[in-house]
């Protein structure tokens, strides 16, 4: 073999293996920089957890209040009187937790009438539309012809 047959046999070589090496990743691999999808993903703020205690900060009393609780997909809602020592259920109804991070979240609870319907303070409502944002759930209660906000927060 003469030597400039070798020599640009071995150019050849060389210029395809630096052509092979520019070609990237491997297809299916992740880009180094610049990110991914499941990249973004991870980075995104993880949905609020309200499974737990709450109490009602906007009572006009500190004796008489509404706590709340919430376990799986059920939301509980009772009437607080502290001087009577009572606790008397106001709401029982479906809880629907959130999948993203975005607020306002809220949901559409529907009446657990088996629970409300012989508790005497109960709400009498079919549905009630709860609403969480800022760290509090709010939802409306009327009796006796006035209507109130109430503002919960976790305990």
């Amino acid at each position: 073999m003469k030597l400039e047959n070798f020599f640009s046999l071995m150019l050849c070589a060389a210029l395809c293996l630096s052509l092979s090496a520019c070609g990237g990743a491997p297809s299916g691999a992740a880009p180094a920089s610049g990110g991914s999808a499941a990249a973004a993903s991870s980075s995104a703020p993880a949905a609020p957890d309200l499974t737990g205690d709450w109490k009602q900060v906007n009572a006009a009393s500190e004796d008489s209040y509404q706590v709340a609780t919430i376990q799986g997909d059920i939301i509980e809602i009772y009437w607080v009187t502290e001087s009577a020592d009572t606790k008397s259920l106001y709401w029982a109804g479906t809880f629907v937790a959130p999948e993203t991070a975005d607020e306002p979240y809220t949901w559409e609870s529907a009446n657990d009438t088996e629970k409300t319907g012989s508790a005497l303070l109960a709400s009498g409502d079919e549905t009630k539309t709860f609403t969480y944002q800022d760290g509090q759930i709010s939802y409306d209660v009327s009796a006796m012809g006035m209507t109130q906000t109430v503002r919960l927060e976790k305990q």
